[in-house]
């Protein structure tokens, strides 16, 4: 069960709304990455020592893809820079961070630099940024004096009955023993496959899975991460690009001649720009963008080391 006090953290006066709800004071929708800010990060913390947790565990972590929602432009590193390394190791689902790197991911995420995650703790506290510089923390304790302090810092916590942003895992498969040993069965029939690993939303590794490198594979896959199979690329990238459809956007994935495997998202008027640069690619294959269309092979969720599934893809 989600934790039962959540609190709507914001700037805007709920004096200043009209009646369906909507802000309409002076303030700006985006951090003054100054004493306002600053508040938020203070109220925030209050409410985390109110609840007695000094660490928390991110959640469906995310980066800037295809689109960026955010009012503020992303930045280079998505603003986890400094936080993570270059690669992001340490900034995937089910990693903890102390209360000072929290407050730090929540200041990207207010600043909407380009990353995104939940910040919890099991079913006792949670952190939630939205948009518009909307933060919904929930806990397990009423935390009055947290609410408090925040009025006090100039800010207004409001009582909801849930988090907007609550997590609504869908019903996934556990990659266990079952799913690798019907990747192996897929692996003979076809001779090679395309395996598509998101270990953190628009951050998806690319793999060509033959019977040899599988094991490898398999042993440098990202925690918690959410594979999908596909048939492997095709030889011939001239075929794949005549077939590309007349209209809408599609996802081309391509091996370079270096082996490198990239991906991008394009649409029609984009074609002749990316024949040009997949002119000297191994292999490729566009994949549909829509959900009835998009079917693969296999799809599976990797558990923890101790078998059990808490990844919420």
């Amino acid at each position: 069960m989600p934790p039962a006090f959540v609190h709507q953290i914001t700037k805007y006066d709920p004096a200043d709304r009209d009646e369906h709800g909507t802000y309409q004071g002076a303030e700006e929708a985006v951090s003054d990455h100054g004493p306002v800010e600053a508040a938020y990060l203070e109220a925030i913390s209050a409410f985390v020592e109110a609840a007695g947790i000094d660490r928390l565990e991110i959640r469906e972590p995310a980066v800037t893809g295809h689109v960026h929602f955010g009012a503020q432009p992303a930045v280079e590193g998505h603003g986890l820079s400094g936080l993570f390394p270059a690669d992001l190791a340490g900034y995937h689902d089910g990693a903890e961070v102390s209360l000072a790197m929290a407050l730090e991911l929540i200041r990207v995420m207010l600043r909407e630099q380009g990353a995104w995650c939940r910040l919890e703790a099991e079913d006792i506290f949670a952190v939630h940024v939205g948009w518009d510089q909307y933060v919904y923390v929930s806990s397990d304790q009423p935390c009055t004096d947290a609410v408090t302090h925040t009025r006090e810092l100039g800010l207004f916590a409001e009582r909801l009955p849930c988090s907007p942003y609550a997590a609504e895992p869908e019903v996934t498969d556990t990659a266990d023993e079952g799913f690798w040993s019907s990747v192996r069965t897929e692996l003979v029939a076809r001779e090679g496959l395309l395996l598509e690993e998101t270990h953190i939303v628009n951050a998806t590794r690319w793999h060509r899975l033959t019977t040899e490198n599988l094991n490898a594979v398999r042993a440098r896959l990202g925690p918690r991460a959410l594979l999908t199979v596909w048939p492997d690329l095709q030889p011939d990238v001239g075929a794949v690009l005549s077939a590309l459809p007349s209209e809408w956007h599609i996802e081309f994935v391509w091996e370079t001649k270096d082996g490198t495997i990239r991906d991008m998202i394009v649409d029609e008027t984009q074609y002749q720009e990316l024949a040009a640069l997949v002119a000297d690619a191994r292999a490729a294959r566009a994949l549909s963008l829509y959900t009835d269309e998009r079917s693969p092979l296999l799809q599976a969720v990797l558990p923890d080391s101790d078998g059990v599934l808490r990844a919420r893809w």
